[in-house]
């Protein structure tokens, strides 16, 4: 079997790279080869605004995911007092007062996953679904990959120019080149499950607390329920389906967690928790350790590429990953779109390193909002002013470019990697000062001091949203930066009660450099 395009995986990155391509690169021979004949439930159900975006303009999937999936009301957290013990309604909140002014949406992934196969099937990509794949062959020097395949006992060898691995924790192109990268400063657990009949947030029957976000639906929000090192997802799927994990490092032991009956317990330990479950029954539950890891690399001039979870993971705090299957797929796509149109091969090499790089550097600028910081996201005051910081820093560096389709231009691409010592220079400064916020506040016994009683809609200091995705100038974009960076040191130094310091305002290169911020 000889294709120009292989796909290893059949999910929701191997499905929209083979749509994508079959849209914008006419005449491919492409195939999928993934190893289950069913689709399933998988996490990955959330979306934010660059996957919101891919979704609708590159891949033409508005109306479809209107239809069939919800549409998203943002990211909404909940903060908790010491015992866990606090009335949903009593809860502070971070959470919108609207649906999102660009879109997103909440994915049943098994749905999606199923959908997108039959669709690629009628563009007339070749579906090879029941298919294990191994004995990679990765061409080098211009040579074409090749892999064998084995299905209902028959064994075949499958010839491609190009090879993208989208074959999700199985990673086998990465495996095959020993590409892995182990997280160690971030090792994370996560355990989750799907439930039937779980209670509707928006009927609570508390007038006061359905008009604090002005009667926006909260139930098709992907909600945070926020603790000290570790968080409680509930997201909506449809037809009664609710998807239900936690992330971090919770109390008790990993392999109780991972049972139906010690998943409950825990979930039912938070009264807000317990009273969304009451009438609720469990459909399954699944655990896993160590979840993020890097790659050494993403993309090869020797025409293979990495997508999602076979390549890196970071966090799914912020609902990241649709994010990086969107720009693995933007950047592989552009890249066979090249080759198929004759650019040579010096010129691929020099295209594919610089997409390589970027990714690098985009996937390690999300790791620094992470690492060492979940001992802070269930403080509503440490949560709210680190949540600025970030929100800024995504619309301002990675929305914004995305939206105006920058992020194919190599004069951009280089700029950006020009400034990266900068930009992660100044991620890192803000996390030292969350740090160290942090400590002070435990320190006098403050951590949990603002979490009843207390509604933020989230978007108080990022009132550029409307003009994402329109050209603004770079000094418009650095002006609002360092209004967002200073504003955010103010706040942390005065919870480290440095309020004197704390007028100062610093220019935004400041807080780029190896200087601290307090």
């Amino acid at each position: 079997m000889k294709l120009d395009v292989a796909i290893l995986g059949g999910g929701m990155g191997g499905s929209l790279i083979a749509r994508q391509l079959s849209r914008q690169v006419p005449g491919l021979s492409i195939g999928i080869f993934e190893k289950n004949t069913e689709t399933s439930y998988k996490v990955g159900e959330s979306t934010v605004e660059i996957a919101g975006s891919y979704l609708n303009r590159r891949v033409g999937l508005s109306r479809y995911l209107y239809e069939h999936h919800l549409p998203k009301n943002g990211l909404r957290f909940f903060f908790d007092d010491a015992e866990k013990q606090a009335e949903l309604t009593e809860m502070s909140e971070i959470g919108t007062i609207s649906l999102p002014f660009h879109p997103a949406f909440q994915v049943d992934r098994a749905r999606l996953d199923a959908d997108l196969l039959v669709m690629n099937e009628k563009a007339g990509i070749a579906i090879h679904t029941g298919t294990r794949v191994d004995d990679l062959e990765i061409g080098q020097g211009g040579a074409s990959h090749s892999f064998r395949i084995e299905r209902d006992g028959h064994k075949d060898r499958v010839e491609c120019r190009w090879l993208l691995d989208a074959s999700g924790r199985a990673a086998l192109v990465s495996r095959a080149l020993d590409l892995r990268v182990e997280e160690a400063n971030h090792s994370m657990l996560s355990v989750w499950g799907r439930f039937e009949g779980v209670a509707d947030v928006d009927d609570c029957g508390d007038p006061a607390f359905s008009a604090r976000a002005r009667h926006t639906a909260r139930g098709i929000s992907t909600m945070h329920f926020c603790y000290p090192d570790y968080w409680i997802w509930v997201i909506p799927l449809g037809a009664g389906i609710t998807s239900i994990g936690v992330v971090g490092q919770p109390p008790g032991k990993y392999g109780a967690l991972c049972t139906q009956e010690g998943f409950r317990a825990f979930l039912e330990s938070h009264r807000a928790m317990a009273s969304l479950l009451t009438h609720a029954k469990p459909i399954d539950v699944v655990g896993l350790n160590g979840f993020t890891y890097g790659t050494r690399q993403f993309f090869s001039a020797d025409r293979w590429g990495l997508i999602g979870e076979a390549g890196a993971f970071p966090d799914p705090l912020y609902s990241p990953g649709a994010d990086f299957i969107a720009l693995a797929n933007d950047f592989l796509c552009d890249l066979v779109k090249r080759d198929q149109a004759g650019e040579a091969n010096d010129e691929q090499a020099r295209r594919a390193q610089l997409y390589d790089r970027f990714m690098a550097f985009r996937f390690e600028a999300a790791m620094r909002l992470y690492r060492g910081l979940y001992g802070l996201i269930g403080s509503f005051d440490l949560m709210r002013m680190k949540w600025d910081f970030d929100i800024g820093c995504y619309f301002n560096l990675w929305v914004s470019p995305y939206f105006l389709d920058e992020y194919l231009d190599e004069g951009f691409l280089r700029s950006q990697l020009r400034q990266q010592r900068f930009i992660l220079q100044a991620l890192q400064n803000f996390s030292d000062l969350f740090r160290a916020a942090e400590t002070r506040v435990r320190e006098r016994g403050e951590y949990h001091c603002s979490n009843l009683g207390v509604f933020s809609h989230g978007l108080e200091n990022i009132d550029f949203i409307e003009q994402v995705g329109l050209p603004r100038s770079q000094q418009e974009i650095h002006e609002k930066t360092g209004q967002i960076f200073n504003d955010v040191r103010r706040r942390g130094l005065e919870l480290l009660g440095r309020e004197m310091d704390a007028q100062a305002q610093l220019p935004l290169t400041t807080m780029m450099t190896a200087r601290p911020l307090f």
